[in-house]
């Protein structure tokens, strides 16, 4: 089976927190998502381990490009990401394994776009109806122990995925959740050398 990926419909969504807890916050914390609605071409059948593993292939092209235009919206104002993450939500005639073959090529993005960054990438997939949310975990792009960088990101596409669809969705952050303080090591403590320190 000859596979190819046709994007249906792509959105782009930044939001900025200003004030939190009653506070205003010393600089705005930008958050946003990237989500492209696919065609998926295993819908309705079980994709064997070699077509997945090919359709990872041709998904890394598509991964790149929604990582950069998501950073790029994010920090035209001179912000650095410090947070990420990836989801995937199948339509009801798929399976859950075509939303886990985001898993690859979107770490792969994301590290291409970000300088390598050495923490895992945390994610969520789910199978579900039109106009499902997910909701993304994000955590620091260096230090998955950092706790003021635990955060979750929703990403909803109204009008996907329809049954024969398959939604990929990359979230970032430009900084630590708003008005934090549950405590642990600070961003000035982290090493970045294996991922969660």
């Amino acid at each position: 089976m000859v596979t190819s990926v046709v994007v249906h419909r792509m959105q782009l969504t930044t939001r900025r927190t200003l004030r939190a807890a009653g506070a205003d916050l010393r600089r705005p914390h930008r958050h946003g998502s990237i989500a492209a609605v696919l065609a998926n071409p295993f819908a309705g059948s079980h994709a064997t381990e070699t077509q997945i593993a090919e359709w990872m292939t041709d998904l890394r092209p598509l991964a790149d490009e929604m990582a950069t235009e998501l950073r790029d919206a994010l920090t035209t104002d001179g912000e650095e990401i410090e947070a990420y993450g990836k989801g995937a939500i199948v339509g009801v005639s798929g399976e859950l394994e075509i939303a886990a073959a985001w898993h690859v090529p979107a770490g792969a993005g994301l590290r291409a776009a970000l300088g390598d960054p050495k923490a895992q990438v945390p994610s969520s997939k789910k199978v579900g109806a039109l106009g499902s949310q997910i909701d993304i975990p994000l955590v620091h792009l260096h230090a998955s122990y950092l706790r003021s960088h635990y955060d979750v990101e929703p990403v909803v596409v109204p009008d996907g995925p329809r049954p024969d669809d398959v939604v990929y969705a990359l979230v970032m952050s430009t900084g630590a959740r708003p008005a934090h303080r549950i405590g642990g090591f600070t961003i000035d403590d982290v090493h970045g050398d294996d991922g969660l320190r």
